[in-house]
């Protein structure tokens, strides 16, 4: 399959590379990797006692091919040839030249093998065998497919597709057309590409050649997914996968994972690539099918570097790379050469990197793959991109450009746009801007629409460094057409379109500098607020309305728009937006912190705009906001109830700082009355800041001025109110009573990856803090073996309100598996996931989550991908959570004073304001008692 291209993470620019793939896009369609089929073996058999030696030792050699054993398959198909030839016979000679010519191609010598195709070809003319001779056709196509003759491969392909249709050979003619729509898609022509897959879909559907039917879904699942189009790209390899199942073919089951975990790498969607990759895995080991091996284990690279753990990417690539020479196969090895490049590169050994390209780019000469050399001049140009040496970057750049230009017109593209940002980083915007169009318009023509998307955003970035931001909005607003356009395709699916989103984010961010630069903050705002949680609002928006059809894409709300939610919340409203540029330290490009934007919505409707540069953070300090908030969670125990109230002198230090960026240049903005709400919107590691603990210079925290809540955006704001009006008109007699457990028999659990499963510690804390809270609810406290998930699960749809005081376990990567332990039952493990809430309809209008890091998880543009996110989700329009592991005897103490408060003033931001003022007197450390965060209604 054609390998689509990999965005490399620079700052403002995106570059675009042919290299950065996983290793299973770089392998053909099933049609193509299959040795011969097995028709020839079934010729009836003669008492000819060389005949079945012969014979004996094709079959041999089919399954050592099979089990990635080339040159034992060599042999023994070599010495079957021997046997054909001393008894003559012919049409067996064909087939063994043909599948000798298909190993020399897989051991990467092009020439040999199409020296073997000729002369398979010669004896089907000279017997007049039209099947055998429209297949050595398709296999001589093939060996100028890998040797980058697209042409050839076409010549061919409609010569064999002529002959099989004159003999009226059904199968021989899907045979063709999937050779003709394999080349057609590597030369960029993907509606061609489609039209013959679909062709050959349709004949092997009609004959039920089941093998047949699953290459053609493999074509056409390659072509949508280089076209963006992921969730076609998803649905026919989905079909792909159950027919291979279906028929018990894992060699094609192996390929189906393979390009499926692609499909999801692209999307972002990493877990689900992991997972595939995994399950690709075990399928080659279990068959001993060492090529797949090499290709699942530098997928798994691939996409453990694209999570950025490159020591993990590293580890998988030195795998595939040493199965790649132990079976001798050149094409896997210069990939996992080029792939173990990249991640070397990103874990900061540009040495490494730029040696294992050159190995890469020599191995690809010396086979003449014309395409394994462009990437591995791409690859090249882009370390030497990065690396500040913009002389040799655009030396091997046009290198694979010149390639590019031969065979592969989206490859073109990729050079181009690599060109141009070479000369926009060595200063020459002209020169740039020149090379980027160039891309542009071939990625329009091609329909590729990652790349469109790539390429305006890239223009855009060079416009506004050229001082032109007038045409810099122009192509940036169209990138974000592009991206809109492509998560509509995606339909209904949340997680995909979260996935997607974070390689499109910067686009929105640069779009913001744009507007600040032409002194219009307030469209800012605008373009600020559209560019985050655009999932969740789509989302949300599906289920208030109570229907199952996908929505369109939920246009994010204009100036007006936001002033009037500030006016339906009455309060004010803050939202950030951190901005990031490249500059060049010590001759690399470097992402860093540039500028902090903050909107102040205030409850009458104004809109103020300020601006904090970022730059002086790291310039001086060798610090930024991130690492402030880390440094802050850090100075707390991190993972249990416990008791321990130690902190670390630091600590304020750094909630002083923070309260220096993020407050102080708003403080006059915000309300005088400490009751009157402040709503923050934060964006990236700000969802991490604990806002109610901020320092100002006197040593006053931010709680004691204001009361707090928070919301993943402005738009979500007007949809949390929605749900409470939905449940505010509910019967009464629709909803029971409230549920509130403390202290459950806790599950046994692995707290990091290799440890053996222990029981959590009990927390009499949180049973004290049920019992004493359950009278407030007028419920009865839920504890020990009696809080069941099962239990629980089967109360949470109907209870008014929830309150679970138990441990948090925290997934800052997946985010979905952050849970709640609750007691296991039967088979379950008592481990109640965010994934399983996002599933559930709650009538709650207010769930409290009582347990550590309860507010955390995956950090996305999409907001935090966790608990509070799928309770919101599942209908909770108020949801309360820890931001670190709270302490128990302090936190029992807080939730009591914090229920006592609801009871008195129905204002849940303002009871908890207060809760937490009663228990600072008692314990004045910030890790006792500021933890908590209103995320949605106050009311």
């Amino acid at each position: 399959m054609k390998p689509s291209p990999r965005r490399i993470k620079s700052s403002k620019h995106k570059v675009r590379s042919h290299f950065l793939f996983t290793l299973a896009f770089c392998l053909l369609p099933v049609t193509f990797c299959l040795p011969p089929h097995a028709p020839h073996l079934a010729i009836a058999q003669t008492i000819d006692a060389r005949k079945a030696e012969g014979d004996r030792l094709f079959r041999q050699g089919t399954q050592q091919y099979l089990t990635s054993q080339y040159p034992a398959a060599l042999n023994s198909w070599q010495q079957a040839l021997q046997i054909y030839r001393a008894i003559k016979n012919r049409q067996r000679e064909s087939t063994t030249l043909s599948s000798l010519g298909n190993i020399y191609r897989v051991l990467g010598n092009y020439d040999k093998a199409i020296e073997y195709g000729q002369q398979s070809l010669a004896i089907a003319r000279a017997i007049q065998n039209r099947p055998g001779e429209s297949e050595a056709l398709v296999n001589l196509g093939l060996a100028y497919l890998f040797k980058g003759d697209y042409e050839k491969t076409i010549e061919y392909g409609q010569q064999s597709l002529a002959i099989a249709r004159a003999i009226q050979n059904r199968r021989g003619e899907a045979v063709a057309l999937g050779s003709l729509g394999g080349a057609y898609h590597y030369l960029g022509n993907d509606a061609k590409a489609i039209e013959y897959g679909q062709q050959k879909l349709a004949i092997t559907r009609a004959i039920q050649d089941r093998q047949g039917e699953i290459e053609a879904l493999n074509i056409l699942g390659n072509v949508h997914l280089s076209l963006g189009n992921y969730t076609k790209a998803i649905e026919y390899g989905e079909q792909y996968l159950v027919i291979t199942r279906e028929i018990k073919n894992r060699y094609g089951e192996s390929v189906a994972l393979g390009n499926l975990a692609g499909a999801y790498l692209y999307l972002g969607n990493y877990a689900k690539a992991i997972e595939y990759e995994q399950q690709q895995l075990a399928i080659a080991r279990t068959i001993k099918y060492r090529r797949g091996e090499a290709v699942a284990l530098g997928n798994l690279g691939t996409t453990y570097r694209a999570l950025g753990n490159y020591a993990k990417a590293i580890e998988y690539g030195e795998q595939s790379l040493a199965v790649a020479r132990e079976i001798k196969d050149p094409e896997v090895e210069g990939l996992a050469l080029v792939n173990l490049g990249a991640a070397y590169h990103y874990f900061g050994d540009d040495a490494k990197a730029i040696d294992y390209g050159e190995q890469s780019l020599a191995i690809a000469r010396a086979i003449k793959n014309h395409y394994a050399e462009g990437e591995a001049l791409g690859h090249l140009g882009i370390v030497y991109l990065e690396m500040g040496n913009y002389a040799k970057a655009i030396e091997y750049t046009q290198q694979f450009l010149a390639i590019a230009r031969q065979i592969n017109r989206q490859g073109e593209g990729a050079a181009l746009g690599n060109l141009g940002l070479a000369y926009g980083y060595s200063g020459n915007n002209a020169k740039a801007i020149t090379y980027i169009q160039q891309q542009l318009a071939i990625t329009r023509e091609i329909k590729d629409r990652e790349g469109e998307g790539l390429a305006l955003n890239n223009l855009g970035v060079t416009f506004l460094k050229a001082g032109n931001p007038t045409e810099a909005e122009k192509m940036l607003m169209r990138a974000i057409q592009v991206w809109e356009s492509q998560r509509q395709l995606l339909g209904s699916n949340d997680a995909n379109k979260i996935s997607i989103f974070e390689g499109q984010s910067r686009t929105y961010r640069t779009l913001q500098q744009v507007r600040v630069a032409q002194n219009n903050p307030i469209a800012a705002l605008e373009i600020a607020e559209r560019g985050r949680a655009r999932a969740f609002v789509d989302l949300l928006t599906q289920r208030l309305s109570s229907g199952d059809a996908s929505p369109e894409i939920v246009p994010a709300p204009n100036q007006e728009q936001i002033r009037q939610i500030a006016k339906a919340q009455n309060a004010t409203l803050v939202q950030y937006s951190i901005i990031y540029d490249t500059f060049e330290i010590q001759d690399k490009q470097v992402r860093r912190e540039s500028a902090l934007y903050i909107w102040v919505i205030q409850s009458t409707g104004k809109i103020t705009f300020r601006q904090v540069d970022l730059k002086p953070l790291w310039r001086k300090h060798n610090a930024s906001i991130a690492s402030s908030i880390l440094d802050t969670l850090e100075s707390f125990p991190v993972r249990s109830r416990s008791n321990d109230s130690s902190i670390k002198p630091q600590v304020n230090f750094n909630l002083q700082r923070l309260h220096q960026l993020l407050i102080d240049p708003i403080a006059n903005l915000l309300p005088k009355d400490p009751n009157a709400h402040v709503i923050f919107i934060p964006q990236g590691s700000l969802f991490q800041v604990p806002f109610p603990a901020l320092q100002d210079a006197n040593g006053t925290y931010l709680i004691q001025k204001h009361t707090i809540l928070t919301a993943p955006s402005i738009q979500v704001l007007a949809l949390t109110r929605q749900q409470r009006q939905k449940l505010a008109n509910q019967p009464a007699n629709h909803r029971g009573k409230a549920l509130v457990l403390g202290n459950p028999t806790m599950p046994q659990v692995s707290l990091s990856l290799g440890e053996p499963k222990r029981a959590l510690s009990p927390l009499p804390g949180a049973e004290a803090e049920a019992r004493a809270i359950a009278p407030f609810l007028n419920t009865q406290a839920i504890t020990g073996a009696q809080g069941t998930k099962a239990a629980i699960v089967q109360k949470m749809p109907q209870a008014s309100m929830i309150h679970l005081a138990t441990h948090g376990l925290l997934d800052d990567v997946r985010g979905l598996d952050s849970a709640i332990a609750l007691a296991p039952s039967g088979k379950d493990d008592g481990l109640l996931t965010a994934e399983e809430i996002f599933d559930m309809k709650l009538q709650a209008n207010l769930v409290v989550l009582s347990a550590c890091n309860t507010g955390e998880g995956r950090i996305t543009g999409d907001g935090v991908i966790g608990l509070s996110r799928s309770l919101i989700a599942a209908g909770v329009p108020s949801v309360i959570v820890s931001l670190w592991a709270v302490p128990d005897a302090p936190t029992a103490a807080l939730m009591q004073t914090f229920y006592k408060n609801l009871q008195e003033n129905p204002n849940k931001a303002q009871a908890l304001r207060q809760a937490m003022l009663t228990t600072l007197k008692t314990h004045p450390q910030p890790r006792d008692w500021a933890a908590f965060t209103l995320i949605g209604e106050a009311e």
